[in-house]
């Protein structure tokens, strides 16, 4: 199969991800219980780095869905509207409502998701449309303790499903699901800037350069200390360590799905040392790129038979 093929799909299974699915017993048991009946998860994942991953309802899910991305994007059709979703965004996808979500090919959505119901779910979906802005997608300031609390969450789910446990993972994730949707009272000051997003679109159109911080920033029209600054709030890292990211990330595709040689994908991704970048790739990915190339398609020739 060409797997740069625009046609091919994936439902599930990428590399390194996680993914919990309730069996209808213990949902049952989750009904039953005073404590979580009235807001529950009935699947819940990570997707890291989902390349070609595309799922489409006509008649929808019978749970919300929430998908919050945290790398790469990817679009969302809902009722015959059209959004982005980007990294440090989330949206919620109603009950019974036809839709279709698709990671891109050329910068792959990293994702947490989670299918959820009970009438806490209802009231907090209400509030989540409260929002002025028309975009049905919201923005928010990016967070590591919100990616551990979603680890945690499954961390918990994965060991089993005793009343306790049930009990701990569903209230955490609502919790974690009103942070998320009162972000912006909670912490007005930590919404994302326009600026910086249109930077990491820059950036991402040209992985193929090599750019110092003050190129960047003069780019936005902004001082290198202010656009610095802007920019480490937003994304946890240094403008130049996440540019370097994402060349990495971009020579992972390569490597997944192309035969290019060291050195082509170096000229592809600006790096003229492959010694170098096989450094940086192993630093970031835990591997040496040889090693994640055989890895990966052999993942591959497991999901395609």
């Amino acid at each position: 199969m060409d797997y740069s093929s625009k046609n091919f799909k994936i439902k599930e299974g990428f590399i390194g991800q996680r993914m919990i699915t309730i069996p209808p017993n213990v949902l049952n048991e989750i009904a039953a219980n005073d404590f979580i009946k009235d807001f529950y998860t009935s699947a819940i994942g990570f997707y890291p780095q989902a390349i070609y991953h595309d799922r489409k309802r006509k008649s929808g899910s019978k749970e919300y869905i929430l998908l919050y991305c945290t790398e790469g994007n990817g679009t969302i059709e809902v009722e015959n509207a059209k959004y982005s979703l980007v990294p440090n965004s989330y949206i919620i996808i109603p009950p019974h409502v036809g839709h279709h979500y698709q990671s891109s090919t050329e910068y792959p959505w990293t994702i947490y998701w989670s299918h959820f119901l009970g009438s806490k779910a209802d009231f907090l979906y209400k509030y989540y449309l409260e929002n002025k802005e028309p975009n049905q997608v919201k923005t928010i300031a990016r967070s590591e303790r919100r990616q551990k609390d979603f680890i945690k969450i499954m961390t918990v789910l994965e060991s089993g499903f005793e009343t306790r446990s049930l009990e701990f993972a569903n209230t955490s994730l609502l919790n974690l699901l009103m942070h998320m949707i009162y972000a912006e009272e909670l912490s007005p000051s930590d919404l994302k800037t326009d600026i910086i997003t249109k930077s990491i679109e820059f950036l991402n159109q040209n992985l193929n350069q090599n750019f110092k911080v003050e190129e960047i920033a003069e780019e936005q029209n902004l001082s290198v200390s202010r656009y610095s600054e802007l920019f480490k709030k937003k994304m946890g890292y240094s403008p130049i360590q996440y540019f370097n990211k994402l060349k990495i990330q971009k020579s992972c595709q390569y490597l997944y799905f192309t035969d290019m040689g060291i050195k082509e994908i170096c000229q592809k991704i600006g790096y003229e040392d492959p010694y170098y970048y096989s450094r940086a790739f192993k630093k970031l990915m835990g591997m040496p790129p040889s090693r994640y190339r055989k890895e990966y398609k052999t993942q591959n020739r497991k999901t395609k038979d």
